[in-house]
């Protein structure tokens, strides 16, 4: 993607229907239909910074994610509807090949779409890297209900 369509996209925080600190990515770097590319720097002094101020790997998993949630939402804005609610269903593999993401490193995050159908269920190949290299990698399975309030109280769709 280049510059000019980059100033184009919206603040992460149009784009989740998170709020505040739970807010953990920094930006769209890049998107387009079938994948998105994300930015996260860790803080010492965040709510999930272990005893050194480093980001728990496993949280690796919701920076993911996010990164999804923003994908979704990019593609609902280009058709001018709103974000929907999801929920990430799980993931059967979660590689990381660190610990912890240090405190301050700049973090790619890129979800790439793998499979999705018209119930709403979705799979996406996720990575998330820094200069270094790929630090962690999975594929997560998500789903979009039409209706998620029944969804939520077990209700068929």
């Amino acid at each position: 993607m280049n510059k000019k369509n980059q100033e184009l996209l919206p603040p992460i925080q149009d784009l989740l229907l998170h709020s505040g600190d739970m807010v953990m990515l920094e930006r769209i770097l890049s998107v387009d239909d079938e994948q998105t590319l994300a930015e996260c720097i860790p803080q010492a002094g965040a709510w999930y910074a272990d005893h050194a101020g480093n980001m728990p790997a496993w949280i690796g998993i919701e920076l993911m994610a996010q990164a999804i949630a923003a994908h979704v939402g990019l593609l609902k804005r280009r058709q001018n509807l709103p974000p929907k609610q999801g929920v990430l269903l799980g993931t059967r593999s979660y590689k990381a090949q660190v610990a912890a993401f240090a405190a301050n490193q700049v973090l790619h995050i890129k979800v790439a779409l793998a499979y999705r159908d018209d119930s709403g269920l979705g799979a996406y190949d996720c990575s998330i890297s820094n200069n270094t290299g790929e630090l962690v990698n999975a594929t997560l399975k998500v789903f979009e209900p039409d209706d998620f309030q029944s969804f939520l109280q077990g209700n068929p769709a």
